[in-house]
């Protein structure tokens, strides 16, 4: 029997570790389907994705269409004919004629325990919602919303201090490996397909901007939990003297509050202290609109707090 031939599809950073994965594998990576690259930063430049960026550096051939539905797009991959996909957060969604092409199916790396937390940012909703366990699951695309049928589960505990950032690098890394071993059980008929629990799903939907501002008349735990989510992008926020600031690090502190909600408190050697529902949120780092991110207490040396401040 051939060496399966497969097609890689993926976009961000979270994707880099599975396509290095594969290029060091048996199996040949014929194409990279990866986004247009994208104006960004002040000059609006554009910057090819990091998928595209990894490809290159490996020799393979990349593929950026608009849309994945067009048909050109589709004869395409009709002539290249992989023999498997394996997706890692691509960002647009498969078609049909795309997911019924290759003869072993298109496997996807998703960074939850499926069926909790499908959608766009289960990262991100895991740390809000203050989960304590989360994992990978590579799953065997149809034409739902993360809703086909499960290969393989990795469990791993989300740590209390645990940020978006810290747990997105590590779940990369988690699925790469667990990809590699579901690639080898699908080709070898071995894969085990089980059905998703219809009644225990959750979803994760898009971020807003409207998700990261802080309410401060929250509990200080979920208060928490929001910043560590949101650490280091998109980040958390508030207002300061009628400007926007980041907050990428705190702590809570139950207990006795006298202000009202946001209000501040006086420095301390662990944080800023601000008032919430039930006790204070220790602010450790932040970024004001248009200055550098830094520890708070170098950002209270710079700047002059008014009397009686409130955030929010």
């Amino acid at each position: 029997m051939k060496t399966p031939r497969i097609l890689f599809m993926g976009t961000p950073e979270f994707s880099l570790p599975a396509l290095d994965a594969l290029s060091r594998s048996a199996y040949p990576v014929c194409a990279v389907v990866t986004q247009p690259d994208r104006p960004a930063g002040r000059g609006q430049k554009e910057v090819a994705p990091p998928v595209k960026t990894l490809a290159l550096s490996l020799g393979l051939p990349v593929l950026q269409p608009a849309r994945v539905r067009d048909a050109a797009f589709l004869a395409t991959l009709g002539e290249i004919a992989p023999d498997m996909i394996v997706v890692a957060a691509f960002g647009q969604i498969l078609p049909k004629a795309l997911l019924d092409l290759p003869p072993y199916g298109c496997l996807n790396i998703h960074p939850s325990l499926l069926p909790r937390y499908r959608g766009a940012a289960p990262l991100h909703w895991s740390i809000i919602r203050g989960e304590t366990t989360t994992g990978v699951t590579i799953m065997l695309m149809d034409e739902g919303m993360d809703s086909g049928d499960i290969l393989l589960q990795e469990k791993t505990p989300l740590g209390p201090a645990e940020t978006f950032g810290e747990l997105h690098d590590r779940l990369a890394q988690m699925g790469a490996g667990l990809l590699l071993t579901a690639i080898e059980e699908v080709i070898a008929g071995a894969a085990r397909r089980q059905k998703q629990d219809a009644s225990l799903v959750t979803f994760a939907p898009r971020l807003t901007r409207e998700t990261g501002k802080i309410a401060w008349n929250d509990r200080v735990a979920d208060i928490v939990n929001l910043i560590r989510g949101l650490s280091p992008a998109p980040a958390a926020y508030t207002a300061l003297d009628g400007q926007t600031l980041k907050i990428f690090a705190a702590q809570a502190r139950p207990g006795a509050v006298c202000g009202p909600p946001g209000s501040v408190g006086a420095p301390a050697a662990e944080g800023l202290p601000v008032a919430a529902a039930d006790g204070h949120v220790l602010l450790k780092d932040v970024q004001l609109a248009g200055k550098k991110r830094m520890p708070i207490g170098d950002f209270l040396r710079g700047y002059r707090l008014k009397e009686k401040s409130v955030l929010g």
